[in-house]
């Protein structure tokens, strides 16, 4: 039997995250992004039948800044992906990397019934997550 133990996305994913509404302009969310000081805007959605959309800042650099597309008449749904790839708190974060890998994403989602609850990342995965032996190490110094 195993004595490794298993880090799971709920361990390792930042509990901050910002939802805004598909009709939120760029120009809107950017200001919402750097107040709340977040790298992805989850989208709302928009009845219980919908599903979650996500915008990443490069999305913003690649669909609107270098298509020279005005901010202030650009709404977040023309450049949101939708449905977002979302992962369940329980994951273990081998798993999520796999699943972000597979699907050429860098972050996701983390929700729990129906609900957004975090936000996980490669980073989160990798700083937080690969070695929990070190940190259980520092908290006992």
């Amino acid at each position: 039997m195993s004595n490794k133990v298993t880090t799971t996305v709920r361990q390792v994913m930042m509990p901050t995250y910002a939802c805004v509404d598909g009709l939120t302009t760029v120009e809107e969310a950017i200001r919402i992004a750097k107040r709340e000081m977040v790298k992805a805007l989850i989208v709302n959605k928009r009845d219980d039948d919908d599903e979650y959309g996500i915008v990443l800042m490069n999305d913003i650099a690649k669909k609107v800044l270098s298509k020279n597309r005005a901010a202030d008449r650009t709404n977040i749904y023309e450049i949101m992906t939708k449905p977002a790839l979302s992962v369940p708190p329980d994951m273990n974060v081998k798993y999520c990397a796999r699943l972000f890998e597979r699907f050429g994403i860098s972050r996701a989602p983390v929700i729990e019934n129906g609900e957004v609850i975090g936000m996980v990342s490669y980073n989160n995965i990798v700083l937080n997550g690969m070695l929990p032996e070190v940190e259980n190490f520092n908290r006992f110094d």
